[in-house]
């Protein structure tokens, strides 16, 4: 219900009056006092007062966020500001700057932040910073129409501006804001990532990055490409495996080398301890991950079963699901219009429902007794499982999002998967606690072999036939429907280059109804 009146407010043609705000909750709250006695009408005033705090908390996130907005093209002029943070990029680096100052631009109408993309050689840009740099500012407009806006994310980002440089950046300031300043944690994961490439580098260093601090812009365009045809994009996402497997692996660890002290397990319950350094190394890894939505979703839930384990409490459940839902919603409302928040708890809920119902008619999945080649198999079965549950509840936002559907996601994932989760992070949770003593590039050579396996399995199943399915664009309504729109493409998407059919891409992508989304990758 609170979704409900979130997805209410962003359908308005119009921005509602701000005294709707506290007095939508206030009337629905009144009704609900006033309903108490009687169960039927007390369910559809608690349901109205949840829609009416979706619709409240969305009219005060846009007001809290407001910020001046890039009206039209300004460029090339002199930008300026306080570096907040630095992505690597195959060819370059891009650069978020706050407390910005533009010249030609009056300081009224001079966005807050504005984000650029810097190629070639740059000089050691860190967080904190204060940079100056010539640079063009175009407004972030929507890819097409009817597509993703991009500048409603950037107005909820706090972005005014996004642009690219000319030439290389001047540095007024050579040392970044001291600890702890606001910009540490982005100047931590900056230095992880550096450290990471200097004892791997390549495509396998860059992958590497992506699993351990969240930043995926260093990875090949190719390789990219392949991961995402081959249905693993998944692995790069910083969600509830990667929070699941750090959170597990110091859990466990933790607990059987305390398990090894008599004089601490016969006399204390280090099952708690371990627990509560769990969800300090979770949030530990969530924050230097970005702290995204997939990962604030699967930090909260994982919080929530390791919190369990200290109050000897169940914690995997349905609610937790919602619980999760509930917090995000009311700090991110915007969320809900994303992939990520889609997407995750699509896939979250499916999962415990498919887990829950076999829990309770008696299945063996889960079951811990047998021979080494039964829980092998069990284990199989079990990604299999889960890959296919995913995948089929997420198909429909990504046919919706990205027009494109990978047929081949169970056989990459039966590979990838294990190797992630048995070989790659584990390493990765060594490698972090190695960088303590600049011991890191041990763990990460061993990581990188695994990395390699992954990428080689998605470079081979992208290149089989048929390997992505190409879809026309849905329209919101129908993101149920999903079926009919499993039709073949009527022309080949060949026609667009090589052969001259007298009819360009544009035409090509709108017959064949991708024009609402990414018109062009009829032609690619």
């Amino acid at each position: 219900m609170i979704g409900i009146g979130i997805g209410v407010y962003f359908s308005l043609p119009a921005e509602p009056p701000g005294w709707l705000a506290p007095i939508a909750p206030a009337i629905a709250i009144g009704a609900t006092v006033a309903a108490r006695r009687k169960p039927v009408f007390l369910i559809f005033a608690l349901s109205a007062t949840c829609v009416a705090v979706g619709l409240s908390v969305s009219i005060w996130r846009t007001a809290a966020v407001e910020a001046p907005l890039l009206e039209r093209r300004i460029g090339p002029a002199f930008v300026s500001g306080r570096v907040e943070a630095v992505e690597p990029r195959p060819n370059g680096v891009r650069v978020t700057v706050g407390d910005v100052s533009v010249t030609r631009l009056e300081a009224i109408k001079t966005p807050r932040r504005v984000r650029m993309t810097m190629k070639g050689r740059q000089p050691d840009i860190r967080p904190g910073m204060r940079m100056e740099v010539v640079a063009i500012l175009p407004p972030p407009p929507p890819s097409a129409p009817g597509a993703f806006d991009f500048q409603r994310q950037s107005y909820f980002r706090g972005l005014g501006a996004v642009g690219f440089s000319v030439g290389t950046a001047k540095l007024l300031s050579d040392s970044a804001a001291p600890w702890p300043g606001q910009h540490f944690l982005q100047g931590l994961r900056q230095s992880i990532g550096e450290r990471v490439m200097d004892a791997v580098g390549g495509t396998t260093g860059a992958v590497a990055v992506a699993l351990m601090v969240g930043e995926r812009g260093a990875i090949p365009p190719d390789v990219m490409q392949a991961i995402r045809d081959a249905g693993l994009a998944h692995l790069l996402a910083i969600s509830g495996l990667h929070i699941g497997l750090v959170a597990a692996i110091l859990f466990g660890g933790l607990r059987g080398t305390l398990a090894l002290m008599p004089p601490l397990a016969l006399r204390y319950t280090i099952k708690k301890w371990a627990a509560a350094a769990a969800i300090v190394g979770a949030l530990a890894y969530a924050l230097i991950a970005g702290a995204t939505v997939p990962t604030q979703r699967a930090f909260l839930m994982i919080g929530v079963v390791l919190l369990a384990v200290l109050l000897d409490r169940r914690g995997i459940s349905m609610r937790m699901v919602a619980w999760a839902a509930v917090v995000i919603l009311l700090l991110s409302p915007e969320s809900l219009l994303g992939a990520s928040f889609q997407m995750s708890f699509a896939a979250v809920t499916a999962l415990i429902a498919a887990y829950e119902f076999l829990r309770d008619h008696g299945s063996a999945v889960g079951s811990r007794r047998g021979n080494w080649q039964r829980l092998m198999l069990l284990y199989i079965g079990g990604v299999a499982l889960t890959t296919i549950i995913a995948a089929s509840v997420t198909a429909p936002f990504v046919i919706y999002h990205f027009n494109r559907l990978a047929a081949y996601g169970l056989a990459a994932n039966l590979v990838a998967v294990p190797v992630t989760a048995l070989w790659v992070m584990p390493w990765a949770v060594i490698a972090f606690a190695l960088m303590t003593v600049g011991l890191e590039s041990l763990a990460l050579q061993p990581m990188g072999w695994g990395i390699d396996a992954i990428v080689a399995v998605a470079q081979a199943i992208s290149s089989w036939p048929g390997a992505v399915t190409v879809i026309p664009s849905l329209p919101t309504w129908g993101v149920d429907q999903v079926r009919q729109f499993f039709l073949p493409l009527p022309q080949r998407l060949d026609d667009c280059g090589g052969v001259d059919t007298g009819r360009g891409p544009e035409r090509i992508a709108a017959d064949n109804g991708i024009a609402g989304r990414n018109r062009d990758v009829a032609c690619f």
